[in-house]
């Protein structure tokens, strides 16, 4: 692929982890509760390290489950200490509203890589580059496809964020929520850093820059063979 933004897979499913690793198409997994839950994930520690055990060359991103930023700490402490190519996503607000960013600040002053999710205004962003040491990888996930989903367009935040984030060494803008192929382009275009796509997108990219009269004649194929397994008749 001739992408300069780099491909994050995003899910909780081991196997394909794994199996996006082997494609070659990924150079990193991140996952979040709400993906776990879906995966049937009853133990997370114990899913933390089986994955560690089989994707030892590419950045992990493990969440925190902690509502209070003393337990978060705590939290992003222990998943930090699980590998070296982890890093510990904390969301930027909890479920009070109230910043993530003094955390972060302490965090990040200590060296743990982070991943700050949850991002959907310009001034989040601010606030965590702000709180981000300078020279320690991290990563800001704005969910451009959430605030798609409100009817706004995400790209005049990435933009801007992705000025705000090259502001900093080592810092890096991440583009979430993806919900179509074409997002990987916006975002390639706009200089972002990286973008999480689920498998169930990473597949499509069989799909890039195929010939749409051919497309046409393969989705009519489709149509004709789903008529033929129904067995509908009109006549």
């Amino acid at each position: 692929m001739d992408f300069n933004v780099e491909l994050y897979s995003d899910g909780a499913v081991i196997e394909e982890m794994i199996k996006m690793k082997e494609k070659g198409i990924v150079s990193g997994i991140t996952t979040n509760p709400t993906l776990m839950k879906k995966a049937g994930i009853t133990d997370y520690v114990a899913f933390a390290k089986e994955v560690l055990d089989n994707i030892v060359d590419l950045p992990i991103s493990f969440e925190v489950f902690g509502d209070d930023f003393d337990t978060m700490e705590k939290e992003a402490i222990k998943i930090a200490s699980l590998g070296k190519n982890v890093f510990v996503k904390i969301p930027i607000t909890n479920t009070k509203g109230e910043s993530s960013a003094p955390l972060i600040k302490k965090l990040s002053s200590k060296g743990i890589k982070l991943n700050i999710t949850a991002i959907m205004t310009e001034e989040q962003v601010v606030d965590t580059v702000n709180a981000l040491s300078s020279g320690v990888d991290s990563i800001v996930s704005v969910f451009a496809g959430r605030i798609a989903d409100t009817g706004i367009d995400p790209e005049p935040l990435m933009e801007k964020s992705v000025k705000i984030c090259h502001e900093k060494a080592g810092v890096k803008l991440l583009w979430a929520s993806t919900r179509e192929v074409f997002n990987i382009i916006q975002a390639d275009q706009l200089g972002v850093d990286i973008i999480t796509v689920q498998p169930s997108i990473l597949n499509k990219l069989d799909m890039y820059h195929m010939d749409l009269n051919e497309l046409s004649i393969e989705t009519v194929k489709m149509f004709n063979n789903d008529v033929k397994d129904l067995g509908f008749t009109i006549l």
